[in-house]
């Protein structure tokens, strides 16, 4: 199984509709009758962004992106917040940078995404950012990343499937929302797609653990998160041939009105299209939110309809039309984003 390099370093807006009830979610279908029809809006655009990016901007460091936050087609910032940003020592968390976020955006009537991130592309496993003494107790696991997109890289994921790990992971996420619970328009957790390094691995993952660990940890976020939409990405998920875990995630999301998303939007691409992109397409008149991002490796991939670059009509008309997607996190980068709004 390829992973796909996440968005740790990159930069996103996010347009929020203001007609759309973020948190309002639609019922599960009973047993043996079809899913109620969730209404799609509009997609909506927004900045997505590292935390520290998003400081850079706001603070005047990068004076482009923060007129961008500004843009009247732009309803808010999806940021991407590492473990170690919100907890220093065990138990100790540190919610003033996402405080500085969430008040610089309701200023000026814009939303705030958090995704906490527990998986770090392209970084030595001893310079991954998770609280200290997660490293110290032996709470991450190498990872290599073969996309064919990309070179092949290495970096760390946290060991969710070790029982201590994950309840100290939950904790936080436990913290996190009552500080922020009802604030915030909606906090994901990342991409589902890992390769672990086996052969230098000591934390026993198995693919089967994983994936039970990712779904505890789906479940728990949704928990917590009462008043909050929580969203989970899923991708791929390793040894996942016959998909039947990940019907098993969407099975779930649609019963306890998880948002589903995806961290890269890639119309048609063959490999995605056979894995998240069916059951998105699939499930996506019983979700209560589909959210998808474009990164910086996506709005360079080719379409393969075209054989040029993606267009920003055809990711949008991709992610609402056949995703279901109503919120769309975009990078910096984008051309769009260059030009003065419309």
């Amino acid at each position: 199984m390829m992973m796909q390099r996440g968005a740790v370093g990159s930069v996103a807006l996010t347009a929020l509709a203001l007609t759309t009830t973020v948190g309002v979610a639609a019922a599960a279908p009973a047993p043996g009758r079809p899913a109620a029809s969730v209404s799609h809006s509009k997609v909506t655009a927004n900045l997505y962004m590292s935390l520290g990016a998003f400081e850079d901007a706001t603070s005047g460091q990068d004076p482009k992106v923060k007129a961008m936050i500004d843009r009247p087609d732009i309803g808010g910032v999806q940021v991407v917040a590492p473990w170690k940003a919100l907890e220093g020592k065990k138990g100790e968390y540190t919610w003033s940078r996402l405080d500085g976020a969430l008040r610089y955006l309701q200023e000026r009537h814009k939303k705030l995404f958090v995704q906490v991130q527990d998986r770090f592309f392209d970084v030595a496993l001893k310079d991954a950012n998770v609280p200290q003494y997660v490293k110290d107790e032996g709470g991450l696991a190498p990872t290599v990343d073969e996309n064919p997109d990309n070179p092949t890289t290495h970096g760390a994921v946290v060991a969710q499937w070790n029982q201590q790990v994950r309840a100290d992971f939950q904790a936080m996420l436990k913290a996190m929302a009552e500080k922020f619970d009802g604030k915030l328009a909606g906090v994901n957790l990342p991409e589902t797609a890992v390769e672990v390094d086996t052969a230098n691995d000591q934390t026993a993952y198995t693919s089967g653990s994983y994936i039970d660990a990712e779904i505890d940890n789906m479940r728990y976020g949704k928990k917590v998160f009462a008043r909050t939409q929580f969203i989970q990405y899923v991708n791929f998920l390793p040894d996942d041939d016959d998909h039947k875990r990940m019907r098993e995630m969407f099975d779930l999301a649609r019963a306890d009105k998880i948002g589903i998303g995806g961290p890269d939007t890639l119309p048609d691409r063959p490999y995605q299209m056979e894995n998240s992109y069916k059951f998105l397409h699939e499930y996506k008149n019983a979700l209560p939110l589909v959210a998808m991002a474009v990164q910086e490796p996506d709005i360079n991939a080719k379409d393969p309809r075209t054989g040029q670059p993606y267009t920003r009509e055809r990711f949008t008309d991709f992610a609402h039309d056949y995703l279901g997607a109503r919120q769309m996190f975009w990078t910096t980068e984008a051309d769009w984003l260059q030009k003065p709004p419309a």
